[in-house]
């Protein structure tokens, strides 16, 4: 019972950075209608950063950690309006292929500033193994995994229901078009959803590092992990991301315990599983199209 309840917490943590990502997917597919498949790579940019200035350059850990994160929503608007804003009005196809054309970009760009060899980045409390509850050692890291998680949830349903930002960005991704004609600027609030998805890749960055090997390449399996995650929660769905990431993580952390050679083909397994018997998703509703 112990080893399962070990595995449980392990795989809720890996799930949380999933959901995290996950969030940043459905939020930009419910703004403008398209997937950015560079959202992973804003987690690599996240952990790339933390390691230049907390253990390159010295600088305290929160003070890294505030940094890091307002790099990261600059770059998100410079994303916006260098990725999806000269295409905005074309076709979805388009604005797919550029966000995989700037992930490229951007592994490549981190790849020959910085060089293949992984990185590795301390945790937030290196004096602080973690806590031990019966046969259960709850690692540090982990734990503020699933807090911040945590907060980071609660934070987003206070934005989106109790301000009128919020309101307004759920207006937008509702319905863009009747959003302007009642007086909301939608290309701003489709600015400050990529700020936030940024934000939120670059914090799973953040928590992520100090748990695994910081390299170019991470970012891009975070992101299969994450959509993997939306599409099994209900692709678009702010509770199906959260679901589908913490399910995921839940699934491939337990397979791994059997398989470890495996670990990655169990993820996709039960993504393959949804696709076959509900492809809508957990939370996601049955669309019936005209012929």
């Amino acid at each position: 019972m112990g080893f399962h309840l070990q595995l449980l917490f392990t795989g809720i943590g890996v799930g949380s950075i999933y959901a995290l990502v996950a969030l940043g997917f459905a939020l930009i597919y419910r703004a403008t209608g398209v997937v950015n498949f560079a959202q992973g790579d804003f987690a690599m940019l996240g952990a790339f950063s933390m390691v230049v200035l907390a253990m390159d350059l010295g600088l305290p850990y929160g003070v890294s950690i505030v940094v890091t994160l307002a790099l990261l929503i600059g770059f998100g608007a410079l994303f916006n309006l260098a990725v999806y804003y000269p295409l905005r009005n074309r076709s979805f196809l388009p604005v797919i292929i550029s966000t995989i054309g700037a992930s490229i970009l951007l592994e490549n760009g981190v790849l020959a500033t910085y060089g293949p060899r992984p990185q590795t980045l301390d945790g937030m409390f290196p004096d602080w193994p973690g806590l031990t509850i019966g046969e259960v050692f709850l690692d540090a890291q982990y734990i503020v995994i699933l807090v911040v998680a945590v907060v980071m949830v609660l934070l987003q349903y206070l934005f989106f229901e109790r301000t009128l930002i919020g309101k307004k960005m759920q207006a937008t991704s509702q319905d863009k078009e009747m959003a302007s004609l009642v007086g909301i600027p939608v290309m701003a609030m489709i600015m400050i959803t990529f700020m936030y998805s940024a934000a939120l890749g670059g914090l799973a960055g953040i928590l992520v590092a100090p748990v695994l090997f910081v390299t170019v390449g991470m970012g891009s399996t975070i992101a299969l992990k994450a959509f993997a995650a939306s599409i099994i929660g209900g692709f678009g769905d702010v509770r199906g991301a959260i679901a589908g990431g913490l399910a995921l993580g839940v699934i491939e952390t337990f397979g791994a315990s059997f398989s470890p050679s495996y670990k990655d083909a169990f993820a996709f397994l039960v993504l393959f599983v949804f696709l076959l018997v509900r492809p809508q998703g957990i939370f996601g509703e049955r669309i019936a199209e005209k012929a």
